[in-house]
């Protein structure tokens, strides 16, 4: 996660005496403050004044999105690359359309904003049957619903509105989690000052006399064992990752990460053995971290996707767990210590200490020559492979729930990229708007997108926005005729798996690609793909979009595992 600098001041603000400055100005300072510079979402009636504003801002950029529940997705893809994310809607028809992504933000700890532009203040007091609303009244529904999907949440008044964003902000960034922001039409344009200090996040957690414990029974803990160190995906959400780099690199132990933490380390560290996943994991990998002595895991949550239901064989008595807000050392626990404090005290102790034994790792195989591609049908383990293999440093890969999250997951990736998926909240669709989000927070990688043909056509409005914004994506489409996930799970032959086929190849200009502007190809063997990846290296400039067509039935090994251990 990128952290971004605080300044005395935000650049943009007006000076006190400038006319027209207002709540909705202070709003928009406060999230360019923390770097937020392109705000997502879709016009309504109740927000429209206050979007004047947002255009007129000096370093925020209005990004319209196709609908609400695509604009939080993209919130959220922008929000994993550039530490915050933030869209707008109007009031009920447009939030309730984002509360799915708001969700999904919230279980996968991303710290995104959600504006509504609610109706007036007066307006609401006289208890009209206004639209969007739900004609009893209440103007408070849609808030009370958005209190269970957030860390933080307002319904802001003129008396205490920037008191209550500084909060709801604050709270944002902290917790790594979503907040929501009732802006009435009305209370936006009140005259306000811009804010005279900074907006404090790094708020205390640790003590020390926890540290101090914590650090002792380390001590005790580790000397003679053989140690190696699981990580994931809180590291890069609490903004801890050099922080391990760095504790990798002293301590010379072996690592891996659970799939939802990939790209969280350096892949191609000879002392990195593997994607972690229960007993669906690498035999190597069970050995390492099945086996060892003293099992440290940084930001670790587990769930069902990520370790096959469940299956990890992991011994409570050997395990050092540090977590968000405390650490815990088989059964003693040190509480209140933040995750960066407590990974500072595990580097020193490790790199102290002389006698903290590396867990032996079985010699990692060889690296397979390129194998030939093939002139016959494209297979699932064939396509992850040459799609992992034609990966360059620095892309940012989104990888949909499903084939694509799967097939992908357990390929090493190039040093300094980034993979994004959802194997927490699973909403098929969320990568298309993500990896526009992703692209745009940062504009110098080249975002690669891996998704199915059903997941594509939820959320396929935003293909318009990808190429209105010009971004240089490479859109590699599954095509495998349906639900192949939900096949692998249950009802291989049923219709609800099915979907109606689409003409791919008809799509980046039916949302406004010029011929020039892209690049279409079809891929149904293994030397086609190839090839077509190469015509995406040759053409950096360009949209890409690639469709990959797979057997139906067709699926990576490791969602094998998977689907079979949810079916029990």
């Amino acid at each position: 996660m990128s952290e971004n600098p605080t300044p005395e001041a935000p650049a943009s603000s007006p000076s006190p005496s400038t006319p027209g400055y207002t709540i909705g100005d202070y709003l928009l300072d406060r999230l360019a403050e923390l770097g937020l510079t392109e705000l997502f979402g879709v016009p309504g009636d109740f927000n429209l004044h206050f979007l004047d504003h947002v255009v007129a801002h000096r370093d925020i950029r209005w990004v319209g999105s196709a609908n609400e529940l695509n604009a939080g997705y993209t919130a959220d893809g922008y929000a994993r690359i550039r530490g915050i994310g933030a869209f707008l809607t109007t009031y009920g028809v447009g939030e309730l359309s984002a509360i799915n992504a708001l969700a999904g933000s919230y279980a996968e700890s991303v710290p995104v904003v959600q504006i509504v532009g609610a109706p007036p203040k007066e307006t609401q007091a006289s208890g009209r049957k206004i639209h969007h609303s739900l004609g009893d009244g209440d103007f408070k529904h849609f808030l009370r619903m958005a209190e269970e999907v957030t860390c933080a949440h307002a319904d802001l008044d003129a008396a205490t509105a920037t008191w209550e964003i500084d909060r709801v902000l604050r709270d944002v960034v902290f917790r790594r989690r979503p907040g929501y922001l009732m802006l009435a039409a009305d209370v936006a344009a009140v005259p306000a000052f811009p804010p005279s200090e900074p907006l404090t996040t790094d708020l205390p957690v640790t003590t020390p006399g926890a540290e101090a414990a914590f650090e002792e029974a380390l001590r005790r803990f580790l000397p003679g064992r053989r140690t190696a160190v699981l990580a994931d995906l809180l590291v890069h959400r609490l903004g801890a990752t050099e922080e391990l780099a760095s504790f990798l690199a002293d301590s010379n132990l072996p690592f891996a990460t659970l799939a939802w933490g990939k790209t969280l380390v350096d892949e191609s560290d000879e002392n990195f053995v593997g994607i972690y996943s229960g007993a669906a994991s690498q035999q190597r990998v069970r050995d390492v971290i099945e086996g060892a002595d003293a099992l440290i895991t940084l930001g670790v949550e587990y769930t069902d996707n990520t370790t096959a239901g469940f299956s990890m064989d992991l011994d409570p008595a050997r395990l050092i767990d540090v977590s968000r807000f405390g650490a815990r050392i088989g059964d003693e626990v040190f509480t209140p210590i933040s995750l960066e404090r407590a990974l500072a005290v595990v580097h020193r102790v490790v790199v102290d200490l002389d006698d903290v034994v590396p867990m032996p790792a079985a010699q990692a195989p060889e690296p397979e020559a390129p194998r030939h591609p093939t002139e016959g049908p494209l297979t699932q383990n064939g396509m992850w492979e040459i799609l992992a293999s034609q990966l360059e440093s620095e892309n940012i890969v989104a990888a949909d729930q499903g084939t694509s999250y799967f097939g992908m997951a357990t390929h090493r990736f190039p040093a300094r990229s980034t993979f994004i998926g959802q194997p927490m909240w699973g909403s098929i669709g969320y990568t298309l708007p993500a990896i526009l989000g992703a692209g745009l927070a940062d504009r110098s990688r080249r975002p690669m997108l891996l998704i199915g043909d059903g997941s594509a056509q939820l959320t396929i409005q935003e293909m318009g926005v990808i190429i209105r914004e010009k971004l240089p994506a490479v859109i590699v489409l599954v095509n495998n005729d349906g639900y192949t996930v939900e096949r692998a799970i249950h009802g291989p032959d049923e219709i609800y798996n099915d979907i109606a086929p689409w003409r791919w190849e008809l799509v980046p200009q039916l949302f406004g690609a010029t011929e020039e502007g892209h690049l279409f190809r079809r891929a149904t063997t293994e030397a086609e793909l190839l090839q077509a990846c190469q015509d995406a290296m040759e053409n950096r400039e360009k949209l890409v979009f690639i469709e990959a067509v797979t057997h139906r039935d067709d699926i990576p090994q490791l969602l094998e595992d998977v689907a079979n251990a949810l079916k029990r």
